[in-house]
């Protein structure tokens, strides 16, 4: 296989990081589908057709503002006009396992990224490869969404929406522990001390830094790029196998332990279950921490943001997100791409979501009009064709689910203390393996 913004913002905030329901019941919900996927006709015209027909797509909730923005811009530009079916994020993976099973699946629908690699293999999307290939910008496309829909060497999704995790910091909290608050912390130590200065000033409320360590889809967000950046992988190639016991690994969980162990971790994270994770920085009663890139423009303080640092230095970033593709039950596959291909046009990512703030996902419009206009938003942009989207079929259960056997290694490792991350390491590949 080829991977090559108080209340709504929470909601965003945690929008890759908790599921609604099982990946794995959607199985039983399109019985009948093999798994194979029906390619898009190949005589699409390179823009798709617009020729006035109506167009359903599907969103969840969390993404409702970027999804009414780029449809009313489309059906204000074309002929077609999408008709835009926003659902609640924990109704989402039921609605769309039901329409799967009964044929009602609608022309476009986005899909947490997670969970695109198993909605690939259930062959709820068209094959768009010869689509997607045709595009000339198609390297500057966010590789880790493109990836987490490739199988086979088949492509079946494009980025709709990014979500991306950064380091961010408390600019004034910074100055106030005597540290430069315009210098990013460069490596996971530094990164440690940094929390730890803040954590010394004795200020009440103030806490160095902060995580949610009851929330396994956080800390996939916010500790995998510590291990990308260190050079090293979380997963195997095709997903199957844990590599969470390695040296950055163990350095991640050894710098989260000593800064539980100095109490430098907000109170209360070792039960945030992910509904207030980024609550504490958000009211500016927190130094440092990794943090979702979509919420930087709700934040009323200045805060300085920079991929999140390695063991040794590098950057990197989780790329969340949603991805979107035709349905296996679309029968305008011409039409459904011509939004497509226009949601990738410049038109669309500059003038839509970068002009709302949002990343972009094409790697050559990263520093773009509105963009420049806020550094740190270039910077987002730059690290996110950086960071890496893991792909595996079983990611829920393995990783975001309750209880999940990630979980299980975390709170060993960094709340217990036990010298279990191997065995605790080998229960996530069997989860990943089945």
């Amino acid at each position: 296989m080829t991977r090559s913004r108080r209340r709504l913002a929470l909601r965003t905030a945690t929008a890759v990081l908790v599921a609604g329901a099982l990946v794995g019941g959607l199985a039983a919900c399109s019985a009948g589908n093999t798994g194979g996927t029906t390619a898009a006709p190949a005589d699409i015209p390179a823009e798709g057709t617009d020729d006035g027909s109506t167009l359903t797509l599907w969103t969840r909730a969390p993404l409702e503002r970027q999804a009414k923005l780029l449809v009313e811009a489309y059906n204000a530009s074309h002929e077609n006009q999408v008709e835009l079916t926003v659902v609640p994020n924990d109704d989402y993976v039921a609605k769309v396992g039901a329409a799967a099973g009964s044929g009602g699946l609608p022309d476009l629908f986005a899909a947490d990224i997670v969970y695109v690699p198993n909605w690939v293999e259930q062959g709820l999307f068209q094959d768009i490869t010869t689509q997607i290939d045709g595009l000339d910008y198609k390297d500057e496309i966010n590789q880790g969404h493109l990836s987490a829909g490739t199988v086979d060497d088949k492509e079946h999704v494009l980025p709709f929406v990014l979500d991306l995790s950064m380091l961010m910091w408390n600019k004034e909290l910074f100055a106030e522990a005597g540290l430069d608050p315009e210098k990013a912390p460069s490596t996971l130590a530094e990164f440690a001390d940094a929390a730890k200065a803040v954590q010394d000033l004795g200020k009440p409320g103030v806490s160095g830094t902060s995580t949610g360590l009851n929330c396994g889809g956080c800390l996939v967000f916010t500790w995998f790029p510590s291990v990308w950046a260190s050079g090293e992988q979380v997963l195997s190639d095709d997903g199957t196998e844990a590599l969470l016991a390695g040296d950055a690994a163990q350095e991640v969980y050894s710098t989260w332990k000593g800064l539980e162990d100095a109490g430098a971790v907000a109170p209360g994270s070792a039960d945030e279950t992910g509904a207030t994770w980024v609550a504490g920085f958000q009211e500016g009663n927190v130094g440092v921490m990794p943090f979702p890139a979509t919420l930087l423009s709700g934040l009323d303080f200045e805060a300085g943001v920079a991929g999140i640092p390695g063991v040794d230095g590098g950057a990197s970033t989780f790329v969340g997100g949603d991805g979107i593709g035709v349905s296996k039950d679309s029968k305008q596959s011409a039409q459904a791409w011509n939004f497509l291909s226009w949601m990738m046009s410049e038109d669309a990512q500059v003038e839509v979501l970068a002009k709302d703030g949002n990343a972009v996902s094409r790697g050559d419009l990263a520093e773009n009009t509105y963009a420049a206009e806020d550094p740190r938003q270039v910077t987002i942009n730059q690290v996110a064709a950086e960071g890496q989207t893991p792909v595996a079929l079983n990611f829920q259960q393995a990783f975001n689910a309750p209880g999940s056997p990630w979980l299980t290694l975390v709170r060993n490792a960094v709340l217990e203390g036990t010298s279990t991350v191997d065995a605790d390491n080998d229960e996530i590949t069997a989860i990943l393996g089945q």
